[in-house]
């Protein structure tokens, strides 16, 4: 298969010619040889590369989630280097003054939570601002494109793990997300998308024949980003979702959990495509650090029934179940609740500690209906 990055720099560039040109990227926009975009971009005759931009983590991937980001001299291009996860997460006028167009390239990971195409949202706003021609680079959607799970973002909570009402697990690529993000949700700047060739609805990363370059330290592996629509939600309590581990989003457990206990009561409900294995861990970092924590590591048997969201959702309420007392859905001194953004809703909260978790389920499932329709003219690939 070709990528959008392939395809753009055998061909598509002519049509930028003598353009200055600024980069959206990070490590993972590199070739079917593992090659950087930007080495292929400084070096390349025919394109005049001016700037670079970096998202979440930084250009280079050296950033914790949520760590601040600093703008940068590029030391092996000599480039600036404009963080968009700093002081601004879009782009300003001054960042933009030595550029014509702005070229995307960037691996997502199929998830709503996932910062980089709210990145591509802004920048794509600070196009239409400023008059830049935009364009995106066409990845695979790691975890495919025919699946979709979740609930729409509703407007009183939305923020940069879900600025738009897409779902959870919203099955497009960048640049597909790119032309709905124009086409329905107002960014409506001048648009270029450079499709792959090769790539199909139905495939999951592991059958690209590519290299994974994981986006962000704790994208480990495709087992991870299946599980992450659902294992993401687990931020918002105050379980340990695996970070400082070698399983994020694998692993799910706190020092409160007895893991043979949630495993066996887990897979009793025989969820499809996924079994609960017992374990215990030590998280080197955030909630629980260098504590032992009983908990669960999550197999995915079969991901063509598999449905991360319910399942995630589903693990909260029984450990909700198991532990009323030691379970907490994480808040601040505002009792506002961090769950709440990444759910997408106010309501979710409720309907998990009540036992009415279906409820919510069937009601997200219209959404979904509703979200297929909407996506439908934007879709690239079959």
């Amino acid at each position: 298969m070709k990528l959008g990055l392939d395809i753009f720099l055998e061909e598509e560039y002519k049509q930028f010619k003598g353009k200055r040109i600024g980069l959206v990227t990070n490590m993972t926009g590199v070739n079917e040889n593992l090659i950087p975009s930007i080495d292929l971009f400084h070096e390349h005759s025919g394109i005049q590369l001016t700037a670079l931009y970096g998202p979440e983590h930084g250009i280079r991937g050296d950033a914790k989630e949520g760590e601040k980001v600093e703008s940068v001299k590029d030391p092996y291009t000599g480039l600036p280097v404009f963080s968009l996860y700093g002081a601004s997460r879009k782009p300003t006028g001054k960042m933009l003054e030595s550029v014509d167009v702005v070229v995307f390239d960037l691996q997502d990971i199929g998830s709503r939570y996932y910062t980089f195409i709210y990145t591509m949202a802004y920048v794509m706003e600070a196009c239409m601002e400023f008059g830049k021609h935009f364009v995106v680079l066409d990845r695979p959607n790691p975890i495919g494109g025919n699946k979709l799970e979740g609930n729409l973002v509703e407007k009183d909570v939305r923020s940069f793990v879900g600025l738009l009402p897409i779902p959870n697990r919203h099955g497009m690529t960048v640049a597909e997300l790119a032309l709905l993000f124009k086409g329905e949700f107002g960014y409506n700047c001048d648009l270029t998308v450079i499709s792959m060739q090769g790539w199909s609805r139905d495939m999951y990363f592991d059958e690209t024949g590519l290299f994974w370059v994981p986006p962000s330290p704790n994208t480990t592996t495709i087992d991870m980003t299946t599980l992450y629509p659902g294992t993401c939600l687990i931020e918002g309590t105050n379980l340990s979702e695996g970070r400082g581990t070698t399983r994020p989003f694998e692993l799910v457990g706190a020092p409160f959990i007895d893991g043979q206990k949630l495993a066996n009561t887990f897979n009793i409900k025989n969820i499809p495509g996924v079994l609960a294995r017992p374990t215990s861990f030590i998280p080197t970092y955030q909630k629980h650090e260098g504590d032992i924590c009983g908990g669960i590591q999550l197999h995915v048997t079969d991901r063509s029934v598999f449905n991360s969201v319910e399942t995630g959702l589903l693990l909260i309420e029984i450990i909700n179940e198991l532990y009323p007392v030691d379970f907490t859905f994480l808040s601040n001194e505002n009792d506002k609740y961090f769950f709440d953004l990444l759910a997408g809703t106010k309501y979710l909260r409720d309907y998990i500690v009540n036992g009415t978790l279906r409820k919510f389920l069937i009601k997200s499932h219209d959404q979904i209906e509703k979200f297929k329709k909407q996506r439908e003219p934007y879709l690239l690939y079959k």
